[in-house]
């Protein structure tokens, strides 16, 4: 995908160029950190499976979740994707959410081939068992800032 067409429409800031901030969360398995609103206007944080494809971010998640149900509500959305040990560094931004219930098996059966390398575990079976009642979550987003703390927190400098 050529540099222009990535993240076509999004505002990026910080240090990464677009295909830096691509090639970061395709090779990232930490969870994404997804915001929303509740019902009853309080934030909810969910730590969700993500794959990243064509400047979208994908997730999925159970008809009946609380996720959804606000989603359903409220589709504008923060997202955080990051590192968890040092030097950190990572994307966060805002994006607008699409639930499409007919993609939820195939994006589940994904997530779980990314995050569980295989579906042979007992996890992986238990949640591909459920996959008719998943939702797919695509997030397109408005906004993306990388960060990278990589040279304050290197290693220290020989004096």
């Amino acid at each position: 995908m050529a540099e222009r067409a990535l993240f076509e429409g999004v505002r990026l800031n910080g240090p990464w160029s677009a295909a830096a901030v691509a090639s970061f969360l395709e090779a990232e398995h930490s969870p994404l950190r997804l915001a929303v609103t509740w019902g009853d206007g309080a934030p909810l944080v969910v730590s969700v499976w993500f794959r990243f494809e064509e400047s979208c971010l994908w997730c999925a998640s159970h008809d009946t979740s609380r996720l959804i149900r606000a989603l359903r509500a409220a589709p504008r959305v923060g997202f955080e994707v990051s590192v968890n040990d040092p030097p950190y560094r990572g994307v966060r931004g805002q994006a607008h959410a699409e639930l499409l219930p007919a993609e939820g098996g195939a994006r589940l059966g994904q997530l779980v081939d990314r995050y569980l390398h295989g579906r042979d575990s007992r996890l992986a079976r238990w949640l591909l068992s459920r996959s008719e009642d998943e939702v797919a979550i695509r997030l397109r987003p408005d906004w993306i800032t990388s960060w990278d703390y990589s040279r304050r927190m290197g290693p220290p400098a020989d004096d």
